[in-house]
């Protein structure tokens, strides 16, 4: 049993979260694997986004696609040129790390839009050596994190591995536009795996070289960009109340300000944007409960944002495990960047008829993007608490982000108690919510289980259980018990985590 709130990592392992890729081969830098209870989590993620963000408008759907895409795709999205980081490279001992992240995390300062030579000059002005050998950093230079692999026997030819998922919606969309009617706006929502050769992956989830996007690119109209009302599910006026939590790129030295969306147009961020950031904001704080204190909009400037973005708001979660903020997402206006460069490249067609006006364009892209794999280690780290006078961890998640939603405890080791236990499990099974089965040890000790995974309801089967067919309820953020009837017991779980019904009115 714990006595304090351990290390991050260390939980997630212990647990069943989370643990290091190839591990009984000493491990491979960048990989991760997701345990029994992770990918539960995961799943529920994915479930979670995507009922959200597909209900954004009434041509979004969710697309799949392969993670091996030819060179060409990536020399017309401009991956192959621009897609890289700056490396550090001491010669002494060979250690080579990303420079600007060095300077990020010992100065507290961002360096993205320095050059190699500047980020050198920094590092030798403040001492930032090598963290091996202690010895200065020689060079830094560029360096493509794109994977390439042989495709095809006796040398074949080069692809990829998609260093975004984003590609996979820009191939699809000519398709998907004849399938879906023609009809724009049109999302395509993608969930899957990327691939980064990250010089230096550290902080477990956060800088992996494998890793899972989730991602919603929005083709629309450049010229309905800045209406009151774009599509039947996008009205500007809907979000008029809100107040949108940014940093500016040129208030970076002022407190972080909560700003209305008619005031952040008077910066030239359009309509379709601020609404869309809106969006993004309410499933941050609202979906995963994350409290406004740590999330902010961070506006990237010229220099620092992605070389296909004209407006690009990082996403960013305050990190007490780390302490310091970390990108979490981003909302980017991609222009016509990528369908053009695809259209150039391919020889395909990519534009589409206006039918009020009779002129072709290529759409502009609007992309809401978020690490997935980010947004889990978020939400873990926010949500696990100690409680002292349970003096065990409290994994207090959202219900629906819960892996495990009942957990299902006969309190007599007899067959009649372990018999109406395995008969509540099934029928819990059958409704579609997941629970487990524990009969080992103190009644104590099963709560404490439940707690750390963070399952919601315990249910336990005592006397009153096999005379009268009541059952005990137990809430995990409270500790309240309700007694329920047993042919109940589905509905009331099923009510209680979708917000339905209050614990405290059970009683």
């Amino acid at each position: 049993m714990t006595t304090q709130k351990e290390d991050l990592s260390t939980f997630m392992k212990r647990k069943g979260f989370v643990y290091q890729g190839s591990e009984i081969y000493g491990g491979l830098a960048g990989t991760w694997e997701f345990g029994h209870v992770g990918k539960l989590m995961k799943d529920n993620l994915n479930s979670i986004w995507k009922k959200f963000f597909l209900n954004l408008g009434d041509d979004f759907y969710e697309i799949e696609g392969s993670v091996i895409m030819p060179e060409n795709v990536f020399k017309a999205s401009g991956h192959l040129d621009n897609f890289d980081d700056p490396l550090a490279e001491c010669f002494k001992c060979g250690t080579t790390e990303r420079a600007d992240k060095i300077i990020e995390e010992k100065l507290n300062q961002r360096e993205e839009s320095a050059t190699n030579e500047e980020l050198l000059t920094i590092l030798h002005d403040n001492n930032l050596n090598c963290p091996k050998c202690k010895s200065k950093f020689e060079k830094v230079t560029t360096f493509n994190m794109m994977f390439p692999i042989t495709y095809g026997p006796k040398g074949g030819q080069t692809v990829y591995l998609r260093p975004e998922t984003a590609q996979t919606p820009y191939l699809n969309f000519k398709i998907q536009h004849e399938l879906l009617r023609k009809k724009l706006p049109m999302g395509l929502a993608l969930i899957g795996r990327a691939f980064r050769n990250e010089i230096s992956p550290k902080n477990s989830l956060i800088r992996c070289r494998e890793f899972e996007q989730a991602e919603l690119q929005i083709f629309f109209n450049p010229k309905n960009i800045n209406n009151e009302k774009i599509s039947d599910t996008t009205n500007f006026s809907d979000i008029k109340k809100e107040k949108l939590i940014v940093m500016l790129q040129n208030e970076r030295n002022k407190p972080l300000k909560e700003i209305s969306p008619a005031e952040l147009l008077k910066y030239g961020i359009p309509k379709f944007y601020t609404y869309h950031m809106a969006k993004v904001q309410e499933y941050i704080l609202n979906v995963l409960q994350i409290p406004k204190e740590k999330f902010r909009f961070y506006e990237l400037n010229d220099k620092e944002k992605a070389f296909y973005n004209k407006n690009h708001f990082d996403l960013e979660y305050f990190s007490e495990e780390l302490n310091d903020w970390i990108e979490i997402g981003g909302v980017h206006y991609r222009t016509d960047h990528d369908l053009s460069g695809h259209e150039k490249v391919s020889k395909t067609k990519l534009t589409v008829l206006d039918e009020e006006t009779g002129e072709r364009f290529i759409p502009h892209v609007l992309e809401l993007s978020f690490g997935h794999w980010r947004n889990f280690y978020m939400s873990l780290e926010q949500h696990l608490h100690y409680d002292k006078t349970r003096k065990n961890n409290v994994l207090k998640l959202p219900k629906q982000l819960a892996p495990i939603k009942t957990s299902i405890y006969p309190l007599v080791k007899k067959p009649e108690f372990t018999t109406l236990a395995r008969d509540i499990q099934k029928d819990l099974t059958e409704n579609d919510i997941i629970s487990s089965y524990d009969k080992s040890g103190s009644i104590g000790k099963r709560y404490a289980r439940a707690d750390e995974i963070g399952t919601p309801y315990c249910i336990t089967i005592d006397h009153d259980s096999l005379e009268a067919g009541i059952v005990t309820i137990r809430d995990r953020d409270t500790t309240e018990q309700v007694k329920v009837h047993k042919d109940k017991i589905a509905e009331t779980i099923q009510n209680l985590i979708k917000d339905k019904v209050e614990f405290s009115s059970l009683k």
